[in-house]
């Protein structure tokens, strides 16, 4: 693992296809609805922190030859010490560097630390550790086949309704609008985007957003979906570890995982 200066594609040596794709995962946030304790990517899933679940998901990707870990302002030592604990693959080069004050802040300094040759870029929240590499690969051929920007997703089992936020927590809050479920997705990462677009979104883009898809939007580029996995979920509550353990357990018997 290195912390320090990572060699462009251009300078792998002759012979071999440049690497072109790198991730950048932010995990400077604490998760406060997990509860009071560590940072909610450094939560233990399967004895593991979920973080290193998340990192060894964007390199099982062949893809993807550097993976840039956003830690705490205050934690990157930690995060490194970590991530240098546990087995990664070698063909991967892997990077950790200090975050910001809110994610996308974080983003943005993950992209400032990629080097030159890096064309494709991924974006995935350390809270999904289980997305499978079938859904990653996915997304970097949707971006290198042309599409600037491209988020996997799924479509909705539930009927969603728009509604007018309640004045106090746990009053009725009246509904406004019940939207066609056909046409609606949620959204998952890792989010995939030509580097060049994405870092211009960070330059211009300066509103509060829920993800860098949004951004693109914003611009006016246009964003696809492809589809998403059921496991790629984000463990935000206390019962979603306790489905992410039944999803590593399952692979355990199934896959050898």
């Amino acid at each position: 693992m290195s912390d320090v200066s990572i060699p462009s594609p251009s300078d792998t040596g002759s012979g071999t296809r440049p690497a072109r794709t790198a991730a950048v995962i932010p995990a400077a946030g604490r998760g406060v609805r997990l509860g009071p304790g560590a940072p909610k990517a450094l939560r233990a899933l399967n004895g593991t922190p979920m973080l290193v679940h998340a990192v060894r998901a964007m390199a099982a990707s062949r893809a993807v030859s550097l993976v840039v870990v956003v830690a705490p302002p205050d934690g990157a030592a930690e995060v490194k010490s970590m991530l240098d604990a546990h087995a990664l693959p070698d063909r991967t080069d892997f990077l950790v560097v200090p975050g910001g004050e809110s994610r996308q802040e974080s983003v943005r300094l993950g992209l400032e630390a990629l080097p030159p040759g890096y064309d494709v870029v991924l974006v995935h929240d350390a809270a999904r550790p289980l997305v499978p590499v079938d859904t990653v690969d996915a997304v970097i051929e949707a971006v290198r086949d042309g599409a600037p920007a491209v988020v996997p997703a799924l479509p909705l089992a539930d009927t969603v309704k728009e509604v007018e936020p309640a004045g106090a927590p746990g009053t009725p809050e009246p509904v406004v609008a019940t939207p066609e479920r056909a046409r609606l997705r949620a959204v998952q990462t890792p989010q995939g985007f030509d580097r060049a677009t994405l870092v211009r979104a960070h330059e211009t883009v300066t509103g509060a957003v829920t993800d860098d898809a949004g951004m693109i939007e914003q611009l006016g580029v246009p964003v696809v979906a492809v589809p998403g996995h059921e496991e790629a979920f984000k463990v935000t509550r206390p019962l979603d570890l306790v489905l992410a353990e039944a999803v590593l357990a399952r692979r355990r018997l199934n896959d050898g995982f």
